[in-house]
């Protein structure tokens, strides 16, 4: 018997912070009882946002100000309805960050060979959902802008882990 059940609506993600593989918060990605999430690649916003590490817990937070700051690099995901839902519930959208639509430029794709709406554009681009924030306090915009994040990086602003709050 065929499975005729229709196929889980999936969006795609843009990972630039503890979120990404090797990173404090990476767990949540691969636990099954928040949803489905798979690694697509790796690439870099079109645009430039500023990436900055702030607050009292050194949390990378990109803000909404598209043309400022640098491209900044992360991660590829594609997830289920179940994961963007926990997703938004554990990045506190709406109030601390907003999911917004980001142009990514694709520099490693280990995603599906399918259909054009899960493949890069021509151009090597595809359109995701990234949280970044409109609500933050204005002295953050002359904090410095980074291209990527890593929570041991030579920033040495080591992030503070939700369990340790």
């Amino acid at each position: 018997m065929l499975n005729s059940a229709p196929a889980a609506r999936m969006a795609r993600v843009f990972i630039y912070g503890t979120l990404k593989r090797g990173q404090p918060n990476h767990k949540v990605l691969l636990d099954g009882a928040n949803g489905r999430a798979a690694f697509q690649g790796r690439g870099r916003t079109v645009e430039p946002y500023p990436l900055v590490i702030a607050g009292e817990h050194n949390i990378p937070w990109l803000l909404n100000l598209p043309g400022q700051g640098r491209r900044v690099a992360g991660e590829i995901y594609v997830v289920d309805e179940q994961m963007l839902s926990f997703l938004d519930e554990f990045e506190g959208c709406p109030d601390m960050y907003q999911r917004t639509p980001v142009r990514v430029t694709v520099l490693e794709w280990e995603g599906r060979q399918g259909t054009p709406e899960e493949m890069p554009a021509t151009d090597g681009t595809l359109q995701c959902f990234v949280y970044s924030t409109a609500s933050y306090a204005p002295e953050w915009v002359r904090l410095p802008h980074h291209d990527s994040y890593d929570s041991r990086g030579e920033h040495g602003l080591p992030y503070n882990p939700r369990e340790n709050r």
